[in-house]
């Protein structure tokens, strides 16, 4: 009998991971990560943040189904991987996307390492996702699920052939209804349990006095300018703003401005008009290819730079290490500091940092 580990956030969709796997025949552990002080960050009040009854959640699903629950604690590195890193990446004028960070060094590297130290044959996570061997290539494939509604994807294109190797999905073949009615009739008591929205360690969305609480540093304000340099008016520090943003800017002009640019060395934040944030070319790095061994030039892909963005039409170049994407129809505020993904139909090729939009 085949051993998995599963990882269980105390939600319905990794509950559910757990019991296919279960009724499949593994042999199936529950494991929690533990990954920073949740009831510091709510301020100890329990119903400000619903999280703080995940782990006493997963432990309820593993006894219901008759498995053990365990818990990790990987605070250090996800505050050396994770945090920081999300606090560095707005430091510097970007947009930072810490599930993906969190998926590469802690779901998929830190937890992977302690199943296998500790005997299993797999790690398995409640990801919207398909993995399949390809017999042709000798290669493991990423590809979208069933339900595009809830597709992860976006966010796993950082996966090794290893790591895909000893990964399982069991929801990929699911929609997100069919899930809630497994859990119903196993009577799990998540079944119902809403979807988490906000990033894990910012319950409250707001970024910038988290930043600023977590830095000890209070943010400096600094010129609003426009697309020629002249300067509009001030803004509250960089952080506080978001590439595309309209709302929230303190600034009245006359007609509806847009946030174009962030430059933390100069302190400044560029206002435009909306068709100023269309953009037809993207420069990405650190490039990961799951399944695919080179870029051709000029390859025809699709392309998503937002995790909730419908993929888009562009052809791939090579630049040295880095990758430009020429888009076939101009694409609304890419940001510097997310992701962009590509994918060949279903199949996920890969993806990198955008750096220049």
């Amino acid at each position: 009998m085949k051993k998995v580990m599963v990882g269980m956030s105390g939600g319905v969709d990794s509950s559910v991971a757990a019991k296919l796997l279960c009724d499949e025949g593994y042999e199936v552990t529950g494991v929690t990560l533990k990954l920073f002080d949740k009831e510091a960050l709510c301020g100890g009040i329990a119903g400000k943040c619903s999280s703080l009854t995940d782990i006493d959640d997963a432990k309820s699903v593993a006894d219901k189904l008759g498995f053990e629950h365990l818990i990790f604690n990987f605070e250090d590195d996800f505050r050396e991987k994770v945090m920081n890193k999300f606090t560095e990446t707005y430091l510097e004028g970007e947009t930072p996307n810490p599930c993906i960070e969190c998926n590469k060094h802690i779901k998929f590297e830190k937890m992977l390492e302690k199943a296998e130290e500790l005997g299993y044959d797999y790690i398995a996570t409640g990801h919207y996702a398909v993995r399949e061997f390809d017999e042709k290539t000798g290669k493991f494939i990423l590809k979208r699920p069933a339900d595009r509604s809830k597709d992860q994807t976006y966010v796993l294109y950082g996966l090794t052939q290893y790591q895909l190797s000893k990964t399982l999905f069991p929801l990929g073949s699911y929609e997100k209804s069919q899930i809630r009615k497994i859990a119903e009739k196993a009577e799990l008591i998540n079944s119902d349990k809403p979807d988490s929205q906000d990033i894990c360690f910012v319950p409250d969305g707001d970024y910038a006095a988290f930043i600023e609480k977590k830095t000890g540093v209070k943010s400096v304000s600094g010129d609003f300018i426009d697309l020629s340099g002249k300067i509009l008016g001030k803004h509250r520090g960089v952080i506080h703003y978001t590439i595309g943003q309209r709302k929230g800017l303190g600034i009245s002009l006359g007609a509806p401005a847009y946030v174009t640019n962030k430059d933390s060395k100069t302190n400044t934040v560029t206002l435009g008009s909306e068709e100023n944030l269309y953009k037809t070319e993207i420069r990405v790095s650190n490039i990961n290819l799951i399944s695919y061994d080179r870029i051709d030039d000029g390859m025809k892909v699709t392309v998503k730079t937002r995790y909730s963005q419908n993929e888009q039409e562009a052809n791939l170049y090579n630049d040295g290490e880095e990758l430009i994407v020429r888009f076939i129809s101009p694409q609304r505020a890419p940001a510097p500091g997310q992701a962009a993904v590509f994918y060949d139909g279903d199949i996920v090729i890969g993806g990198g940092t955008i750096r220049q939009a």
